[in-house]
């Protein structure tokens, strides 16, 4: 029975992925900060077939990490996929003054990332086999006008995903880095633009786990965004200003 733990697991992409994996008959650790959201997810994972191993978690927390990842490995014996899911998202908000907003999304997006990959290593290096994914965003390939605490954690949690791949692929441990456009979840509803090629969580779900599947090392979805992000990450500074808000 393949053992999957994710992170953000409450909704969205990792809620999609809790259900790809349940209906292949996993045991999914579903872990995430909303403990009502949490109890619905694992009754879900239970109908679609899975067992659900639930962890109210706050990725922030690198010792509540490190014993969600210890409890979990504990109560399955082995640790085939591990998905770092959990982000948050929001705007600088440079003008403040006030540098909480920003650290917070800093702090979640990249250590949470940390935080919970990094417990898993020692068992993913025992058995000798694993697979670790990352998600990043298409943000992460460019800085965004008044997004660069989103942009440039998503930019370290790509990098960090390049470099561990050189370490852990001599164990057999592979690392694919995920980067999603526009995907249909809360965090997207509030947005008041158009999200040009908008795609299901659940779609995205089953394109992200057979990129895992195959050990692609980075992967980008929805596909026009592989057209796309080579070109933006070329255009003049003054074309991107006029996206100033």
């Amino acid at each position: 029975m393949k053992s999957v733990f994710i992170t953000g697991a409450s909704s969205g992409i990792g809620e999609s992925l809790a259900y790809y994996y349940a209906k292949e008959g996993a045991t999914v650790g579903i872990a995430a900060r909303r403990d009502d959201r949490l109890k619905a997810v694992e009754e879900k994972v239970k109908e679609y077939g899975g067992t659900p191993v639930t962890f109210q978690l706050d990725v922030s927390n690198q010792e509540a990490c490190k014993q969600a990842a210890d409890q979990f490995i504990q109560q399955t014996g082995v640790i085939d996929i591990l998905i770092a899911n959990a982000g948050v998202g929001g705007t600088d908000k440079l003008s403040s003054g006030d540098a909480s907003t920003i650290n917070k999304i800093l702090s979640i997006n990249i250590l949470g990332v940390t935080n919970t990959v990094i417990p898993f290593i020692p068992a993913m290096k025992k058995q000798q086999s694993g697979r670790i994914c990352i998600i990043s965003s298409v943000a992460g390939t460019r800085g965004l006008v008044g997004h660069g605490g989103y942009s440039s954690s998503k930019a370290a949690v790509r990098v960090l995903g390049d470099s561990w791949d050189y370490s852990l692929s001599r164990h057999n441990i592979s690392t694919t880095v995920v980067f999603p456009g526009w995907i249909a979840t809360e965090m997207t509803a509030k947005h008041q633009y158009k999200m040009y090629f908008l795609m299901n969580s659940n779609t995205a779900a089953g394109k992200i786990a057979q990129a895992i599947q195959i050990g692609k090392r980075k992967y980008i979805l929805p596909w026009q965004w592989r057209i796309i992000i080579p070109i933006f990450r070329i255009l003049p500074r003054r074309l991107i200003n006029l996206f100033s808000v």
